[in-house]
């Protein structure tokens, strides 16, 4: 089945965000995406002082017109992620819709970014946001799909749990910024991928040297060898791959890792 990431350049006005992006989902499913992908904050400019301002319930104005282009298009449409207000509460939070335009699943980010590398970047997402607290995977008929959205691709332990329950692809809308992204957005992607023999899809916005956050962009994905199949640069695009389950299974009978795991010694396990 054929992928489509959008690498999509986020302004400061949310209408005009969601018109670009419902274009591009159109434009990627006339191109035979059955698979679409949006980035991380794909509706705001990210930022802790933005959170509040552009959150929103979940249905509301951005999640209504997701659902609206995914049965237009009749695709399964990965909805980046948007700031969610719940009860008093604000979230970093991932919507799937099907070809029906139903909510198949909704992702709440569940590790925050807190970090503080001196004279780089310092950036506390826990301020302004609440962790989500659970998995979240949803079927297609391609195969299962595991969700994550940025940070949470650095915990190994999650994409273990996603491979565990029989997702195939695991799909992260992330904006890694200009310390992180060259030195570890590719490598992590790389070793969720071949740790796990899974697909890995990381879904950027495109960089903005004027954002007070600039993203590293280069949307990627990673085939179960661990080789990166598709790329995009810095600039708004839209990356094609065609997803092959053929090379998966290929690839896990070749190194039957998964069959050959010393669970008498150790395991992952999911709590929740």
């Amino acid at each position: 089945f054929r992928l489509a990431l959008i690498q999509l350049r986020v302004s400061a006005v949310k209408s005009d965000n969601l018109q670009r992006a419902c274009g591009l989902v159109r434009e990627a499913s006339a191109k035979g995406a059955k698979v679409v992908a949006l980035p991380e904050c794909f509706n705001s400019p990210y930022g802790t002082q933005y959170f509040k301002d552009y959150a929103e319930k979940i249905p509301g104005e951005s999640t209504q017109k997701l659902s609206e282009v995914a049965k237009e298009c009749s695709i399964y449409l990965i909805g980046g992620s948007i700031p969610e207000e719940d009860d008093g509460k604000l979230y970093n939070t991932c919507t799937v819709f099907g070809p029906d335009g139903a909510m198949l699943a909704k992702h709440r980010k569940v590790h925050l970014f807190d970090i503080n590398i001196p004279g780089k970047i310092q950036f506390k997402e826990s301020e302004t946001l609440s962790p989500g607290n659970s998995f979240s995977m949803f079927d297609t008929p391609y195969c299962k799909v595991g969700l994550g959205i940025c940070y949470d691709i650095r915990f190994a332990e999650m994409a273990q749990i996603y491979g565990q329950q029989g997702c195939l692809l695991l799909i992260y809308p992330g904006a890694f910024n200009l310390t992180t992204g060259p030195a570890h957005w590719e490598l992590l992607q790389r070793g969720r991928a071949v740790d796990n023999q899974v697909f890995v899809a990381t879904v950027s916005p495109a960089r903005d040297e004027k954002a007070s956050y600039i993203a590293w962009g280069h949307s990627t994905v990673v085939n179960p060898w661990g080789e990166v199949i598709a790329k995009a640069g810095a600039e708004e695009t839209v990356v094609y791959t065609d997803i092959d389950m053929e090379k998966l299974a290929e690839i896990r009978q070749q190194i039957p890792i998964l069959s050959q795991k010393r669970c008498d010694l150790y395991a992952v396990e999911m709590k929740k």
